[in-house]
């Protein structure tokens, strides 16, 4: 899979099938369109790509929103390369290019740059100045630029319409098994392990501590989980909260893997969230808190 962040494309990748749109969580309804697009290339024997946008256009405008990603951008390149297209247009989405109108959009990034055939867009894409474009725009224009618009239904489960918004719901509701197969995978953050304060260690559960970013807050409480990296995978146990019994102020993700004692200290850890065990909450004491922690425990490797 071929990245490009300067939409400078390369002849072999014009003339080709495109998705367009944010992608967040590469759900299963995203999946949908993708496959469809990709069938359809290989149909007419054809490039197909995705053009989505960096940051988020809803970030870019709101600068208060600082948690709402399902996945990082590096997931999201990931989750694409596993499906196999031929490229990925990344478009830095600054004030220049919040600017373009929805026809200079069409002219200048699909017609000149992608010179794209077909064009697969959800039913409520919007784009242009103040998102004035959408798919009347698009298909006013496709005789005069070339291209053909193809709008794909909504994937529903149970009469619900399956969005990014529907799983940021769920996960911040602590549904991480709904949320799961939603994604068709475990939602995952991947972070690096920062210094702590090294309680868990003194109270016999040593944890690595992640910052959490960009991403969207879960329910805060206790997960099970499956901790990965380069060179392992193990079961294990998280918080995510203010750690209330310590009176913390700062939002953190702790994670206790299960038969790892090394400090890993600066290592880059993939978080994958199995299921919700319980709220977060205050103890009394030291001895309380793991009394529970060991209650968490067993559930957690029941669950994983």
């Amino acid at each position: 899979m071929k990245i490009y962040k300067n939409l400078e494309i390369k002849k072999h990748h014009q003339q080709s099938v495109v998705a367009i749109g944010n992608f967040d969580g590469i759900h299963i309804g995203h999946q949908k369109v993708i496959n469809a697009a990709k069938k359809k290339a290989k149909k007419n024997r054809l490039p197909f790509g995705i053009i989505t946008f960096e940051p988020m256009p809803i970030m870019f405008f709101n600068k208060k929103i600082k948690n709402h990603r399902i996945n990082l951008l590096l997931q999201k390149k990931e989750q694409l390369k596993k499906l196999k297209l031929d490229f990925l247009i990344i478009i830095n989405f600054n004030r220049k290019f919040s600017k373009l109108s929805a026809e200079e959009f069409i002219e200048k990034i699909i017609f000149k740059k992608a010179k794209c055939r077909f064009l697969y867009v959800s039913n409520n894409f919007k784009f242009g100045f103040k998102r004035q474009g959408n798919i009347k725009t698009l298909k006013k224009y496709s005789n005069s630029y070339n291209y053909k618009t193809i709008i794909t239904s909504p994937l529903k489960k149970n009469d619900i319409v399956i969005s990014s918004s529907i799983i940021r719901k769920k996960v911040s509701l602590g549904k991480i098994l709904e949320v799961n197969r939603l994604l068709n995978r475990n939602w995952c953050i991947h972070g690096r392990v920062i210094k702590g304060q090294k309680r868990g260690r003194k109270i016999g559960f040593p944890t690595c501590n992640i910052k959490i970013s960009e991403y969207m807050i879960p329910k805060l409480g206790v997960y099970s989980v499956i901790v990965k990296t380069r060179k392992f995978q193990r079961k294990g146990i998280a918080n995510i909260g203010y750690r209330p019994t310590f009176n913390g102020q700062n939002l953190l993700l702790e994670v206790n893997i299960f038969g790892i004692s090394q400090n890993l200290y600066n290592k880059v850890i993939n978080v994958n969230f199995i299921k919700f065990i319980r709220p977060e909450q205050k103890f009394k004491d030291l001895e309380q808190l793991k009394k529970q922690i060991k209650i968490d425990i067993i559930q957690a490797k029941k669950n994983v």
